[in-house]
């Protein structure tokens, strides 16, 4: 059963290098001159991504050659076991190029369709998040916990940007995140880590991929929150991209209650 799955230690030890490599490979580029290009959804992409996610493939490929890969730049490898890779080389590309440090690099593993490890890499930082399925996630080695809020007037709420919201997201968002106690942006991966540590509340996102989310679940979960989409379904590879993580029941109950008011009904 895909629930006792564990990762064994040489899936971990990969996942390790993964995120090295990734740390090395976009401070290598961070704060250079670089070209930005455009892909076709006007999200920026350098040579930095894809060097990263190249190499990080590259090590996945060696160690692991019958494992699947998911990548946000180089698409979709399908391997021939029940074990799926899913990297993002630069969450926070706009962060990147703009030069603030706050930009992330995640790692799944996905077993069947369950993900069982995440990592959560901050390179500028040098922090590192560490998910796995059924034990406690740390934080640069040491065990790290959610916060016990348990209101949305006592939450501090994150999103990573206004943009990511259509007019009627928006709409709701804006509804719910007016009343907790405060809210931020600019943090893309790195608000589920503070989520994680305890530092934020909430983080209530739209318009994200598989490769965006996948890696936060073990890391939520396992430091004690709750991250599911806006209707409170578990996430998966075709989930509709509606992202909400929580650091207690009670909260995310409050918040998937007021979602579900404040949207529009299904024709």
């Amino acid at each position: 059963m895909t629930e006792s799955i564990q990762p064994d230690e040489r899936i971990v030890e990969t996942a390790m290098t993964l995120a090295d490599i990734a740390r090395a490979t976009t401070r290598e580029y961070f704060r250079r001159p670089l070209d930005v290009d455009r892909k076709a959804d006007r999200t920026p992409v350098t040579v930095a991504d894809r060097e990263t996610e190249r190499r990080m493939r590259e090590c996945v490929s060696e160690r692991h050659p019958d494992h699947g890969i998911i990548g946000e730049e180089f698409g979709v490898r399908k391997g021939e076991s029940d074990w799926t890779w899913i990297v993002d080389p630069i969450d926070g590309t706009k962060n990147f190029v703009s030069g603030k440090p706050l930009f992330g690099s995640l790692v799944a593993v996905i077993h069947e369709s369950t993900p069982v490890l995440g990592v959560i890499e901050i390179p500028c930082q040098e922090e590192r998040w560490i998910g796995m399925r059924g034990r406690p996630t740390t934080y640069n080695g040491k065990p790290c916990r959610v916060s016990d809020v348990e209101s949305l007037d006592e939450a501090v709420m994150l999103a990573t940007t206004p943009d990511m919201f259509d007019d009627a997201d928006w709409a709701v968002f804006q509804g719910i995140s007016r009343s907790a106690r405060a809210r931020a942006f600019g943090t893309d991966c790195y608000g589920y880590g503070l989520l994680a540590s305890g530092f934020s509340d909430a983080v209530m996102e739209a318009d994200l991929e598989p490769y965006d989310y996948m890696a936060l679940v073990p890391i939520v979960e396992g430091a004690g929150g709750i991250i599911t989409d806006w209707n409170g379904e578990p996430l998966g590879t075709g989930s509709s991209g509606h992202v909400l993580a929580c650091a207690t029941p009670a909260l995310h109950a409050e918040i998937v209650s007021l979602i579900r008011s404040g949207r529009p009904a299904s024709p």
